[in-house]
């Protein structure tokens, strides 16, 4: 027998527990001793002896190995084995015991390196293994058996020693915050006057007791008091929860706000667990004083919001009168100020308010809408015209069981309407969601300048926001409210009306943005596909390529409109230019979806005594595309494909192709999308190159397809102002009334980036855009003025 590793360097990393035994088996203590006392061994006996003839013999041994060899040494490790001693070598009788010589059998460096390389994919090697690696090593299986014990206990000690140091600093740590926490107890220090506190009679442990549970108790005041508003009941006097399947807690995320959690999830912040003797409340606190002061009170905002938003949407007359002029729902603001008392603040000077209210069914279920609403990307998606870019400043609260009922989110938006002459609209507020009963939910927003020092923009939401019912076959009850205030003296008197009066950011517009869009999604999501009208045959892949590509174009457009931080235009100030003119310019670099250069824009609107049906009719329409676009070549375009993205084939995408001139031109092809619904209008176009849009029908990527775009958005114009034009109140609505077109253009000007902008290619977009309306209007019959 060996005991592999035994007598190696005497550490605590030689593993002895492996080393067969039998229940009778003893060392002797010394040879001189007449007696040797066994030791008695239940499961491991050894005595082990470092002086007398046994503990010279083994330094004579050690010393006559270390005279050995500078390689012997080096190849020496944790594996030393000496002979192991049997029972069978021991004599029994009255003999006296015979000295077992002790023999080393060293590893060489070789077979050293040969034990780590399969340590390191096995720590445990079977039988076969280890059989396997004796025949190639040329060990014994047993000394294999016992290297790998001894690199095991080796591995483990490392470990423990790294993790017992670790230990050791964190209690350093604890110590010296422990003493530093005893030195301010005993000087306390009056926060009022930065004197010594005089505590009387009162020991300083006793009242710092005192002073803790004064403050957990009204901390726990005050989570009760927003639980029960959270979720809807009063909350119980006795301060603690009755079904101890449920714990609250609040406190802050990742965005450091409240949240509802199950005992299931995990608490990954400390907790001040607070017993009443019923029950216990654990409380989470993550965030200083000052933010859960902050978060707090955007609690009670938002809950204020929802409260005033759910019975706005519940009433009717006399608070919600139906105009006579457009026929929408508005707000009875009389009555508004006696019913309601205001969330927001006082109305700031030069403010004005406009709101309204629609109701309809929409083709998308409850918790779609919710979960779009919540997301502030799908948000954007859903009313892209209308958006022109938003962000998630903080998550509040992400809800309660996996659901967005309690969520509540810090959010920043730009609210543009397509129109050069309507500066967008910079708002901060809070979303609140809710659900009230099943399928039934809420959504409510609010700015939040009145309870943020510093903050104040141009325009404020007062509550406003969405109630979303459940119906049959997919579909939503949705009642809309917008409720605004905003700076007038910024809007140009050309739209004034038509914000007064809700056309603009009013509750149907909004209505009618998110019934298109969801009938839009459903029809492509849809499993049949739709007849087309196409001439040219499209696969799935390509239509979603095109489909794409076409809503690239759009968003283009809308930014260049309303000159989107988004996209980095630069305005310019030219003395020929009219003033109602917008130009501006930005470098297009490295981006693979425009060809690079020098981009100018250039938008304007204008008042049109046409319906806004008939003039999107006459502007989406390619065989009357010669009276207004130079790109026809004076002739009629062809339809070369066709995608409706609605029951209506006015809201499609179309490729278009130009008659060419002469047998040596080339035809050219445009990509167009139109959308209309009953708030307004966009026709979008952008000259394309054919074989790149071979490509995109194909199925290929359309983020390399270069393109420009230009179009026109259209608006029903307020009916005050068809009455001043044209001396009767025709009304606002699609079908009848006057327009408000905006034109805009996107031009290269110069394919190199670093080149000079001149004033001849700015009035060249100029000549374009003035001679475009009036091309229009001829084509129409209006009056020039």
């Amino acid at each position: 027998m060996n005991f592999n590793g035994y007598l190696g360097d005497g550490s605590s990393r030689d593993r002895i527990s492996d080393v067969p035994y039998s229940d009778n088996f003893s060392f002797s203590a010394a040879a001189t001793m007449p007696h040797s006392r066994p030791f008695s061994s239940n499961g491991l006996s050894l005595g082990l002896q470092t002086n007398g003839v046994n503990g010279e013999a083994f330094e004579t041994n050690v010393t006559r190995n270390k005279s050995r060899g500078g390689e012997d040494v080096e190849s020496r490790s944790e594996s030393d084995n000496a002979e192991a001693v049997s029972g069978d070598d021991l004599e029994t009788g009255d003999k006296p015991p015979r000295k077992k010589k002790k023999r080393y059998h060293r590893h060489t460096a070789k077979q050293i390196q040969d034990l780590e390389s399969v340590f390191k994919e096995c720590a445990h090697p079977d039988e076969k293994q280890r059989l396997d690696l004796s025949r190639r090593l040329n060990l014994d299986p047993r000394q294999v058996k016992f290297w790998f014990q001894n690199r095991r206990t080796q591995m483990k000690t490392q470990i423990e020693r790294h993790e017992n140091a670790l230990l050791r600093q964190e209690n350093d740590k604890l110590r010296a915050e422990n003493m530093s926490v005893r030195e301010a107890m005993r000087n306390p220090m009056c926060s009022n006057c930065g004197g010594p506190a005089v505590l009387g009679e009162v020991s300083m442990e006793e009242q710092h007791l005192r002073i803790e549970n004064s403050r957990l108790k009204d901390e726990l005041d005050r989570v009760c008091a927003l639980t029960g508003k959270f979720l809807g009941r009063s909350p119980s006097g006795s301060h603690h929860v009755p079904d101890s399947s449920l714990v609250l807690g609040v406190g802050v995320g990742s965005g450091g706000g409240f949240s509802l959690s199950s005992p299931s999830l995990p608490q990954a912040s400390p907790r001040f667990e607070i017993s009443n003797g019923t029950g216990l409340a654990t409380v989470n606190i993550q965030a200083p004083v000052s933010d859960f002061d902050q978060r707090s009170r955007y609690l009670d905002l938002a809950l204020a919001a929802m409260e005033e938003l759910v019975k706005m949407a519940q009433r009717h007359e006399p608070l919600w009168v139906r105009s006579s002029d457009t026929g929408f729902v508005m707000l009875n603001k009389e009555e508004y100020d006696t019913s309601f008392s205001r969330v927001v603040g006082l109305k700031q000077d030069g403010f004005v308010s406009e709101a309204s209210k629609e109701t309809g069914n929409v083709i998308i279920n409850s918790l779609a809408l919710v979960e779009t609403l919540m997301d502030s990307e799908r948000w954007a998606e859903m009313f892209p015209s209308m958006i022109s870019r938003t962000s998630t400043t903080e998550i509040i609260s992400s809800g309660m069981g996996g659901t967005r009922n309690g969520a509540l989110h810090l959010m920043h938006a730009e609210l543009q309407l397509l129109s050069p002459l309507v500066p967008v609209r910079q708002v901060s507020f809070l979303r609140f969601c809710k659900q009230h009963a099943e399928g039934v939910w809420a959504v409510v927003d609010v700015s939040i300048d009145s309870i943020r020092e510093g903050s104040s923009s141009s325009c404020r939401r007062l509550p406003s926001g969405c109630l979303v019912q459940d119906m049959a076959n997919g579909y939503s009850k949705v009642t809309w409210i917008e409720h605004t205030e905003y700076d007038e003296n910024r809007i140009h008197r050309l739209y004034r009306p038509l914000l007064s009066c809700g056309l603009a950011f009013g509750a149907q517009r909004w209505m009618a943005a998110l019934q298109r869009q969801c009938e839009c999604l459903t029809i492509l999501m849809s499993s049949t596909v739709s007849p087309s009208r196409s001439p040219t045959p499209i696969s799935c892949n390509g239509r979603k390529s095109m489909l794409k590509l076409a809503k690239r174009m759009t968003d283009n457009f809308c930014g260049g409109v309303c000159a989107s931080s988004l996209q980095k235009w630069s305005k310019l100030n030219v003395g020929n230019v009219d003033e109602d003119v917008r130009i501006m310019t930005r470098k297009s670099v490295d981006d693979p979806g425009e060809p690079p250069g020098i981009v100018l824009n250039a938008a304007t609107s204008v008042w049109m005594p046409v319906s806004p049906k008939r003039l999107f009719d006459f502007l989406g329409n390619e065989r009357l595309r010669s009276e207004w676009d130079i790109l026809s070549n004076g002739g009629p375009m062809q339809e070369m494909a066709h995608i409706a993205k609605g029951h209506d084939h006015s809201n499609s995408v179309s490729l278009l192709r130009a008659t060419a001139i002469n047998a040596n031109q080339s035809s050219m092809l445009i990509l167009q999308e139109t959308s209309i619904d009953a708030a307004g209008a966009v026709v979008v176009y952008a000259p394309v190159d054919i074989p790149a849009m071979q490509a995109v029908m194909n199925g290929g990527d359309s983020a390399y397809v270069a393109l420009l775009p230009s179009g026109f958005a259209i608006l029903p114009s307020a009916p005050q102002l068809s009455e001043e034009r044209n001396g009767n109140g025709s009304g606002g609505c699609m079908e009848e009334g006057g327009s408000l077109l905006t034109v805009a253009f996107q031009i290269l000007v110069n394919s190199l980036p670093t080149a000079k902008l001149t004033v001849e290619s700015v009035e060249t977009v100029n000549n374009l855009i003035s001679c475009t309306v009036q091309k229009i209007k001829a084509a129409l019959h209006c009056d020039s003025n």
